[in-house]
């Protein structure tokens, strides 16, 4: 007899290098589970179609990177925030820009789209909540109540309420229809990275950093249940299409919780780091993850995992009996969301907006058009998901199919799955003695896990693209405009990033100027670009004179960065700058330490003390990562062993 084939519960995508410098925010389609839209550093946003290696679509006209970013429920426009405040609107259908809103003093943390009308909710780092009209380009009301960013923002399924979690912990419920608050939800001891609402009851889920998911009664405005015990801050929440049970997206992990008890139904393993966004569809789970400049999907198989009934994991000990225990009712506890038939009707103003906010309709539409642009990068594509929808189909819309799934490399677990299920005599059901399924094998990637300082080739380039291409039968001749916009792809994109990259040092060489380095190489931190640091730091390594106690409160963390950086040319700025390090400050460090405490107030040596406090906790955390690689061979390799011996001390 044959031994089945056996497939894995969760594997790995794709990966895709989305732009070219660093990813900010991503979104996926909650419809499709097909369509993502990524923003960056380079002031894009970039759409993909999940297992497809090339960009759909780019859109421009921001001028500062892109913090959030929101589709649609039809995934038919697009709203982005930047960090300058500024909002805009695309039409993916008509691939233009369709609004630019203004009104925000800081950088926009959070957005949704109204389930039913053309409105769109901001969050913003100003702590203000405003709901815009896209049709009239203006701003409806502005909520205020919270002290800090105000990170999500989440439309319920009716419409007619808007929840917003923010880092002063708490989450809060406004009636768009009485603009007004309804009610504030106390009890997270972080700040609330995450809020959704159950698909058919009132019932709101948030997850917060202090590694909580809270679940509150929307009628009675009080915690059903809390969630304990998460391996990482709770940044990604989905509850499942029929509202059996909330997905939570951990730190390497896929979740599956009850809350009436609470109550943790699965644990899936999947490498999937600090995941940003689920979606579900075809009873499979889409999940995306960023890291620089990458963006990673993954799927897991709901099919295979256990939603309801039998329990992987008790959260909490129940002393009733097993027949007073019961999972999700099949009947809800709570009122149901009553949708409107028609679109939503506009909110009640209940404010006049302030003349900063009004706006004409038509004033600056011209300017929109010339500084937004929809660069359609693969017309085919583009064409299949988006302008099916412009025209009307006598047959049913084609549905997407289900991703594959690859082949389970352990033998053992297919003689598993070969075995009979044994027979249900008992009345009662058979525990879940399964054994949770392993990670899936990430595929090597081709390029090398360090890049060289010195090459000969360009990383991610081949050169016989751009040489003349050898003549076959019947092959036509490259015209001479094809070849240079072939060598002009990305251009304009490598000049953005070069442009910014260059603004960067600019601001960082004038706080050099005034003499304070301590200030430029905070500034130079703040911007939070490797490149920038190591720039930095190779001028400050040539004088050993400039280094300074306080300095290495600051540079160490970011050496700490260099030293697992993909790159021999950071990694050999991280060994030189903390080789100074070490050299200079550590016996002193060890001597201050050590020495007895003084008597009397002493400020200068107690802050003297904080610092080196702080530089040795810093080494410590450093020489582990010093010691690992300390086996590599090479001239990696001595840097490392060298700079272990140096450590010595701190064991």
């Amino acid at each position: 007899m044959a031994t089945p084939v056996v497939t894995k519960t969760a594997w790995k995508l794709q990966e895709i290098v989305a732009h070219a410098s660093n990813v900010s925010s991503l979104v996926l389609g909650k419809a499709s589970g097909r369509l993502l839209a990524t923003g960056g550093d380079d002031c894009r946003v970039n759409l993909w179609s999940i297992n497809k290696p090339n960009c759909i679509m780019s859109l421009t006209g921001h001028t500062s990177p892109v913090e959030s970013v929101r589709l649609n429920t039809p995934e038919e426009l697009i709203v982005a925030g930047s960090q300058s405040g500024s909002i805009r609107v695309w039409d993916l259908e008509a691939a233009k820009i369709l609004r630019t809103l203004m009104g925000h003093k800081a950088n926009i943390c959070s957005l949704d789209f109204h389930p039913y009308g053309e409105f769109v909710a901001s969050g913003s780092q100003d702590t203000n909540i405003k709901l815009w009209d896209i049709r009239r380009k203006g701003c409806v009301f502005r909520y205020r109540g919270h002290s800090q960013a105000v990170r999500c923002l989440r439309f319920s399924p009716d419409g007619k309420w808007l929840a917003s979690a923010a880092d002063d912990h708490t989450v809060k419920l406004w009636d768009l229809t009485a603009g007004k608050m309804m009610s504030e939800f106390p009890g997270h001891t972080g700040p609330v990275n995450v809020v959704e609402f159950h698909p058919n009851e009132y019932l709101l889920a948030s997850g917060s950093s202090d590694r909580t998911i809270r679940f509150w009664d929307l009628e009675k405005f009080q915690v059903v249940s809390c969630i304990e015990g998460e391996p990482g801050p709770v940044r990604s929440v989905l509850f499942n299409p029929d509202g059996c049970c909330l997905y939570s997206g951990c730190q390497d992990s896929l979740r599956v919780y009850g809350w009436e008890p609470e109550r943790c139904f699965d644990v899936v393993l999947v490498s999937w780091g600090k995941v940003a966004d689920l979606a579900v569809c075809n009873d499979q789970l889409i999940g995306v993850a960023f890291s620089q400049s990458n963006v990673s999907s993954y799927v897991v198989d709901l099919t295979r995992v256990t939603r309801t009934g039998t329990v992987a994991q008790d959260l909490v000990q129940d002393s009733r009996p097993l027949a007073q225990q019961s999972a999700h009712p099949s009947a809800p506890l709570r009122r149901i969301y009553e949708r409107p038939s028609t679109a939503c009707s506009k909110p009640q103003r209940v404010k006049q907006n302030s003349e900063s906010e009004r706006r004409s309709p038509s004033s600056e539409d011209d300017r929109d058009e010339r500084e937004s642009r929809a660069e359609i990068q693969n017309a085919e594509e583009y064409n299949e998901i988006f302008q099916p929808k412009n025209s009307i189909s006598r047959t049913p819309p084609r549905r997407s199919e289900p991703f594959p799934a690859p082949p389970e490399d352990d033998t053992a677990t297919a003689k598993e799955a070969a075995k009979p299920t044994p027979p249900m005599d008992s009345q009662f059901p058979v525990p879940n003695l399964e054994v949770l399924p392993r990670p899936p094998v990430v595929t090597p990637k081709a390029e090398p896990a360090i890049i060289p300082a010195t090459r000969n080739e360009p990383i991610g380039l081949k050169a016989s693209d751009f040489l003349p291409a050898v003549k076959m039968p019947q092959q036509a001749e490259l015209v001479d405009e094809d070849a240079m916009s072939q060598i002009r792809k990305g251009h304009d994109t490598m000049c953005v990033v070069l442009t910014s990259r260059h603004k960067n040092l600019d601001t960082v060489r004038a706080v050099w100027t005034t003499g304070d380095i301590k200030t430029s190489v905070d500034s130079a931190v703040a911007i939070n670009d490797l490149s920038v640091v190591v720039d930095l730091l190779n001028i400050v390594n040539q004088k050993a004179s400039l280094w300074k106690l306080d300095l290495c409160t600051t540079v160490l963390p970011q050496i700490e960065k260099l030293l697992q950086s993909k790159y021999e040319s950071y990694v050999q700025t991280g060994c030189t700058s903390l080789k100074l390090i070490l050299q200079r400050f550590l016996p002193l460090i060890t001597d201050i330490l050590a020495a007895p405490p003084s008597v009397g107030v002493d400020i200068s040596r107690e802050e003297r003390l904080h610092k080196c406090r702080l530089c040795y906790k810093q080494l410590k955390s450093i020489s582990g990562l010093v010691k690992s690689k300390s086996a590599l061979s090479g001239r990696h390799g001595s840097a490392f062993r060298e700079l272990h011996l140096l450590m010595a001390s701190l064991d």
